[in-house]
């Protein structure tokens, strides 16, 4: 992998399986500062103090250098990026899972209050068997392209996935999309129902009642972005449907679309407002399990346009 950045505390590369993407390692002597710095911030601690998250980024700020909170907000804020993993070499429990995750989204933003699980941050389970109401957690199913944020009013400008464990997990490759590496782009981005504003619902699970009217697309800086997500928007005609059948399936099959593994530990941050993802399809497993973090949120204004 060649360095984009090298130093005795950090390094930044191209990512392996994705040509846009960057990855970024830290040394085990930062982790080892880390730890020794926020070995009090226990995930309850980090769920029932709001200001401590932004203690825990401040503190993993500190014994990084403000180059790299700059450095990741720049990655993320860029068109021909937008995104990036981050691995860590060591084992880590769930207290050390939460600060280090919560640490570098605040480095990128501030995550919003999810309504779903009540907190600032949401830890959903992929199971053998799923009872719930949207794909998010049902195995062996393509969980298809899309964008988050789609059905709330708050922004959502980024989002963050952490694994923090797996068993029997065979599959279930994270499949994401950079808006530019699809080929259909001006098709969809040019058609009239492009900036028609669609309501937006999310199942009971989801725990917001609020219906939402939301464009498919929308320019930043001059360029597209997309906001869609297939099970929650509602069309009201044939051809609105026909609209965002077509969208979808061009995505699924476009050659842009890359599956990427993300090991136990490793994370990955991406720009919603041009990144889209999704999940491959689990093999049958009656033992299966996939623990996963998820925060998502908006850039502080001035920061990232």
């Amino acid at each position: 992998m060649g360095f984009l950045f090298q130093s005795s505390q950090y390094c930044i590369g191209h990512h392996p399986c994705h040509e846009r993407m960057l990855h970024i390692s830290l040394s085990k002597q930062v982790l080892g500062a880390f730890w020794d710095a926020t070995g009090d911030m226990t995930e309850q601690r980090l769920s029932y103090v709001p200001y401590l998250r932004l203690v825990v980024a401040g503190q993993l700020n500190a014994i990084l250098g403000d180059g790299f909170s700059k450095r990741i907000q720049a990655i993320v804020g860029d068109r021909t990026a937008g995104g990036f993993t981050l691995s860590v070499d060591a084992a880590l429990n769930i207290d050390q899972q939460v600060a280090l995750g919560t640490a570098i989204s605040h480095l990128v933003g501030i995550p919003n209050f999810d309504d779903m699980t009540e907190n600032f941050y949401a830890n959903f389970e992929v199971r053998d068997t799923d009872t719930s109401d949207s794909y998010l957690r049902q195995a062996y199913r393509l969980f298809t392209l899309h964008t988050d944020g789609t059905y709330v009013s708050e922004a959502t400008d980024w989002i963050m996935l952490m694994k923090l464990d797996e068993e029997h997990a065979l599959g279930g490759e994270s499949r994401l999309l950079h808006l530019d590496d699809w080929e259909d782009l001006d098709r969809f981005a040019q058609d009239p129902l492009a900036s028609y504003a669609f309501d937006y619902k999310s199942p009971p699970s989801k725990k917001y009642s609020k219906t939402i009217k939301k464009t498919t697309f929308y320019e930043r800086n001059q360029r597209p972005c997309v906001c869609f997500i297939d099970q929650f928007v509602y069309p009201e005609t044939l051809d609105e449907a026909q609209y965002l059948n077509d969208l979808s399936a061009s995505m699924e099959a476009s050659p842009g679309t890359v599956e990427v593994p993300l090991p136990v530990n490793h994370l990955v941050v991406l720009n919603n407002h041009f990144w889209l993802h999704g999940r491959a399809a689990f093999k049958k497993h009656p033992k299966l399990r996939r623990s996963m973090m998820r925060q998502r949120g908006y850039f502080r204004s001035g920061e990232i346009a």
